[in-house]
């Protein structure tokens, strides 16, 4: 598996990705806190929110020390000027070294405009052209019709359910739909069809 990355920028027709900075946290606590209600829903972490800006800075430094050392890379979501927060995503490990998990939230402001899967769509594209790694991931409850939409779009195949292999916050228990591509399906997907350019930790061109 041969990889260039990773794309510490990723730029779209309507947004920046790029990994977090302990500068970012004032935008981020605004835009968590105007989405709470929607984040708490589907978002275990946004159970520990509101938290004090000064921890957000502490966390947002963790994000980038895992980042900087290929451990996870948990990507802002920005408009084109980075004057704004829109959301938050990722290229996530969890699954093994050669698989990348997309994640994603989009604030409430900005739901229902094709955010998320604009984004969703350019990590693929970095998964399977930076990263190098033949498989990418969405991972979602069953009754999250906005996650499942953005999969579909994406051209992803549901694979299976995973039964009641995820506990709540609350202590409650919820089943996982998995969806898949495959970088040998690449040029059939939807997400090759989007402009995207990425970039590496000192600004070189990687797509």
């Amino acid at each position: 598996m041969q990889s260039y990355g990773p794309a510490y920028r990723v730029v779209t027709p309507r947004l920046v990705i790029r990994c977090w900075s302990p500068y970012d946290a004032p935008k981020l606590q605004t835009a968590i806190d105007a989405s709470l209600p929607e984040l708490r829903r589907y978002m275990p972490w946004a159970t520990a929110e509101p938290e004090p800006i000064e921890q957000k800075q502490i966390r947002l430094r963790q994000f980038r020390g895992r980042f900087d050392l290929g451990e996870d890379f948990i990507y802002g979501i920005f408009d084109t000027a980075e004057g704004e927060v829109m959301g938050g995503t990722g290229l996530h490990t969890r699954q093994g070294p050669f698989i990348r998990e997309i994640g994603y939230w989009i604030a409430t402001a900005h739901t229902k405009k094709g955010l998320a899967t604009e984004a969703a769509s350019a990590l693929m594209q970095v998964a399977f052209r930076v990263d190098g790694v033949p498989r990418v991931e969405i991972r979602c409850e069953p009754d999250n019709g906005a996650s499942v939409a953005v999969a579909n779009k994406l051209g992803m195949k549901l694979e299976g359910t995973r039964r009641a292999d995820t506990v709540r916050p609350d202590g409650s228990v919820r089943d996982t739909l998995v969806f898949s591509a495959l970088k040998a399906e690449l040029d059939e997907l939807p997400c090759r069809n989007l402009s995207v350019q990425a970039f590496g930790a000192v600004g070189e061109r990687l797509l």
